[in-house]
């Protein structure tokens, strides 16, 4: 309750008129035992007052205070409430805290594992359980007056965000949204598009954190302050430092110094700064940064424990537990031990003793005990739960983790530190971001238990105090949307609402939105470049002759040229394909270029199970495996042939050695040298071409001595008319964007018989009501079949179906197959990984036509293609569904070379399990009840316990 005592009259008053007028609201606040921010009050009193509300805040600033106001107020009135999250942690995290609120016969939750009293007037699920409700119209939605969309700028999410835009234009119009985001600098335009589709939305920005959070950086071993000021604090004429001033203006001078001093005494030992080279620190003795452990005992010291280390590699992770064991860092007492052996037992006592030992349960309950912990995708759930209990109960007091714990469940500490700014995206290292320095950092300062957070960077020769300062300022960033449409919801939209109406929807949505506004100032620029255009050729000279049209000429003979050579490129690429389909074992090619460049011998043609030429070689230099049309621009030619020894085993390093000796005596016995591939490129005889070049050589400006200096003025003019028709081009690509997408989707879908073709447009209708075409049938059986899967590779999936490729299958050939659809590696392996014989070969190679051929389909259509096949966990999932055991299957992968620890086996088993589950309820007879089968299967062990928790 509040303490109205220390109240002025005219405050008691004010308060008084509050609760008059929001009695809902005041009803909440009592309950919750604190004041409001003036964020949550504004939010609160507009969503009684009937609004929907958009919040924007940091992380940690209390946003989901508004959403469990929600949730009070569709009790209240007799109404229900959904709160989605984007993750089934995050969603299992909300239900526990409303099942204490408001009890377990009142709340539900539905997250595709797990399905509680589903019924329930307040239910906790997945952003796609909503969105799959709303295409169902499922009787659940009947009722329902309030949704929260907790984390809504996950609707930025390459792979997701579609579900967010899906669920906010096809929720009634009744229903109030409730939206929570972290801080973005368009708030104000998400909102406009908001109320268009939405109604009266408010939109309620705070960018204060409700703790200070401090910045540091750790230098050898001192900790400084990165800025000179705090946050907050105030200069002379009791001015407030801004974001920018602390940026810019404000480092500390005192650690610029000592930086400073640091980057000299660092060159003297390289014989001062006189001997610089193009790397400044190439020839320096290696940095060595200070080691975990006396980080953390350093921050131990300063009261600066829990916390976070973002390390961005799981090994890492896993290393630093280990390097601060090994130092004898113990941050716990024996009570604290105990409480964290407790915890172990209730996550992991449903684990098999075999299971464990091969996750290496040992190690991990031992650094846990020491108060340590790694947190990463790598760990099974059941460790990822215990670590994170333990955290947020303060008995673990350092965890190192990768990024992806910024994303995740709520799990604060009252110091962050980041040991580098650079991180591996999957391509190639690239630098921390401000928006992802300020999710990692915005961890820090734990609400009600700290007065202060703090953020450490630890320094590395080369790194600025300045850039750490800009990262540090930066504090908001643009929502862009990342909705396209797929074939699931092509097929759902088309058969709910008809494809017209269908259209209107996609037109509505953010991402035409922001792609209608951007049309704005692209069409400035198109008025720019033809402004520009204009003034250079009206200064070129009118006497001598028509300049302009000669320039034109030569400019259409450079793009005859280029587009000829790309068509003898491409038909050279189309050559290779099929040479390279001719070879056989033994051959021996060359390599153009590239990594793999010089002479190697074919190992197996790789034409056998994949109908896809990559065949696998052995190159001089002893690497084995996998090559494509892709290493081999024009045709490849057998120079000679070797004997391979029969069942040859490249991952031998001495079989490997042995050949490539072999390889290299043929290079000088038939003295191999370079080919060159002298292939047309189809100028020589084109008519079209050589008329363009007849008509240059007969038009008066070429005989012109300044021809070159007039020319070049011209060329200019002509670039700057190109790029207005290129913006021209773009603005109307724009415009209508996505129902073009759609309509080329849909084509696509009519093409191979899951859409009828489209009906007259609602334009036919007459004044008697809708067109009668509007009540046919325009899905088909096959698309309801589609409707229902819900997955990347939607579209494949059916047509692997339809095609009747998982018929006769086993059910650990149908998980083998189906792993095919879903399994993506982190990154590539040393070449095709290995997959079983017999049916499980001959379907994958079926699936592997069923893609080429859908593919083409998509290609003459202008649809993007969907991703390949991946076969990194064809056995994994094979020998998991075939009943043998965790450290058979993980060891199985490591000999074939895909990187796959407990938790990435756990998380692609639990996608696995939720396709073959698809498959049951859309397939039918023998398929439907492998599928089953293969679910049983594949949801044992490991994998049942973490879909259980």
């Amino acid at each position: 309750m509040l303490d109205t005592g220390d109240l002025s009259p005219a405050e008691r008053y004010a308060a008084s008129r509050r609760r008059g007028r929001f009695p809902l609201l005041s009803d909440f606040v009592l309950d919750l035992g604190f004041t409001l921010d003036s964020f949550q009050q504004e939010a609160c009193e507009a969503l009684e007052g009937g609004s929907g509300v958009l919040v924007c805040a940091p992380t940690g600033a209390g946003k989901t205070v508004v959403g469990e106001f929600a949730v009070h107020k569709a009790l209240a009135e007799g109404r229900k409430a959904f709160y989605t999250t984007p993750m089934k942690a995050l969603s299992n995290q909300k239900y526990a805290d409303l099942v204490d609120r408001y009890g377990p016969e009142r709340v539900g939750l539905l997250t595709g594992d797990n399905a509680i009293n589903g019924d329930a007037p307040v239910v906790v699920m997945t952003t796609e359980v909503l969105r799959n409700m709303l295409y169902a119209d499922s009787p659940a939605l009947r009722g329902l007056g309030y949704v929260v969309m907790d984390e809504v700028h996950y609707l930025a999410d390459r792979f997701r965000g579609a579900v967010w835009e899906e669920v906010i234009i096809h929720l009634p119009d009744d229903v109030a949204l409730v939206s929570l985001s972290a801080t973005v600098s368009n708030a104000e335009e998400f909102a406009d598009w908001l109320v268009t589709v939405r109604g009266d939305t408010r939109v309620v920005v705070s960018e204060v954190r409700p703790i200070p959070l401090w910045q540091h950086m750790l230098v050898g071993g001192r900790v400084f302050d990165l800025f000179a000021l705090r946050p907050g604090a105030h200069l002379a004429g009791d001015v407030q430092v801004s974001a920018r001033q602390r940026g810019a203006a404000v480092v500390d001078p005192e650690l610029v110094r000592y930086v400073k001093e640091q980057e000299r005494r660092l060159d003297s030992w390289h014989g001062g700064s006189s001997r610089r080279t193009r790397d400044r620190y190439e020839h320096r003795p290696r940095y060595t940064p200070p080691g975990r452990a006396e980080v953390l005992t350093r921050l131990d010291a300063a009261g600066l424990l829990p916390a976070i280390t973002f390390v961005f590699s799981r090994k890492g992770c896993d290393a630093a537990v280990g390097q601060c064991l090994r130092s004898g860092l113990r941050l716990t007492d024996e009570g604290e031990r105990a409480d964290i052996a407790e915890v172990v037992d209730r996550h992991t006592g449903s684990l098999h003793e075999a299971d464990l030992q091969v996750l290496g349960f040992w190690e991990w309950r031992e650094g846990l005990l020491a108060g340590l912990a790694a947190h990463h995708a790598g760990l099974v759930p059941a460790f990822k739960e215990a670590v994170e209990e333990c955290f947020v109960r303060g008995l673990v007091k350092a965890v190192f983790a990768t990024e992806t714990l910024a994303l995740g469940i709520n799990m604060p500490a009252r110091t962050v530190v980041l040991e580098k700014l650079t991180k591996w995206n999957g391509e190639a290292h690239v630098d921390v971001t401000p928006g992802e320095y300020t999710q990692l950092t915005g961890r820090a300062g734990r609400r009600g238990i700290d007065v202060e957070g703090h953020a450490a960077v630890v320094w590395a020769p080369g790194v600025d105090p300045a850039t750490v300062a800009g990262l540090a300022s930066t504090r908001t960033y643009p929502l862009r949307s990342s909705f396209r449409p797929s074939y699931n919801m092509a097929v759902n939209l088309v058969g709910s609402y008809g494809r017209e109406r269908a259209r209107e929807l996609l037109a509505s949505s953010f991402a035409q939105f922001q792609a209608d506004r951007s049309v704005v100032g692209l069409a400035r620029q198109a008025a720019r470049n033809e402004e520009d255009a204009a003034r250079l050729e009206a200064a070129v000279p009118a006497d001598k002759g028509d300049v302009v049209g000669y320039a034109r000429l030569r400019t259409e003979i450079s793009d005859r040229e280029k587009a000829l050579s790309r068509d003898s490129a491409a038909r050279r690429r189309r050559e290779a394909a099929e040479t390279l389909a001719a070879l056989r074992t033994g051959d021996v090619i060359r390599v153009p270029s590239g990594r793999r460049q010089g002479l190697a011998v074919v190992l197996d043609p790789g034409v056998d199970h994949l109908d896809d030429p990559r065949p696998l070689v052995l190159t001089e230099d002893r690497w084995a495996g996998r090559l494509g049309p892709l290493d081999f621009p024009s045709p490849v030619e057998a120079l000679a042939r070797v004997r391979v020894p029969k069942n040859f085993n490249h991952r031998s390093p001495h079989a490997r050695r042995e050949l490539a000796a072999v390889l290299r005596g043929a290079r000088q016995e038939h003295e191999l040298g370079a080919r060159k591939n002298r292939a047309r490129s189809g100028a020589e005889d084109d008519p079209v071409l050589e008329d363009l070049r007849h008509a240059l050589r007969r038009h008066p400006v070429h005989a012109l001595p300044d021809r070159e200096d007039l020319v070049r003025s011209a060329h200019t003019s002509l670039r700057a008319r190109r790029d207005a028709e290129r913006v021209r081009a773009e603005m109307a690509e724009r415009t209508g964007s996505l129902t073009r997408q759609f309509d080329r989707t849909c084509d696509v879908l009519e093409q191979l018989g899951y859409l009828l073709p489209e009906a007259p447009s609602a334009a036919d209708a007459t004044d008697e009501g809708p067109h009668p075409a509007a009540e046919a049938p325009v899905v088909t059986p096959a698309g309801r079949q589609l409707s229902r899967i819900w997955s990347e590779s939607d579209l494949l999936t059916a047509e692997c179906l339809r095609a009747g490729v998982f018929t006769g299958l086993d059910a650990p050939g149908l998980a083998a197959c189906a792993s095919a659809l879903v399994f993506e590696a982190r990154r590539d392996g040393p070449g095709q990984p290995p997959v079983p014989s017999g049916p499980v070969s001959a379907a994958l190679a079926a699936m592997r036509r069923v893609h080429v051929e859908l593919h083409a389909v998509e290609l003459d259509h202008g649809v993007r293609p969907g991703r390949d096949l991946d076969l990194g966990f064809v056995w994994a999932a094979h020998r998991w569904a075939d009943g043998q055991s965790l450290d058979r299957v993980l060891a199985g992968a490591e000999q074939a070379g895909v990187e796959l620890s407990g938790g990435d086996f756990v998380r692609w088993a639990r996608q696995l399990v939720d396709l073959l589950d698809q498959i049951a309820k859309v397939a039918d007879g023998a398929v439907a009840r492998t599928a089953r089968t293969a679910v049983e299967r594949v949801r044992r062990g490991v994998v049942a316990v973490a879909v259980s928790g």
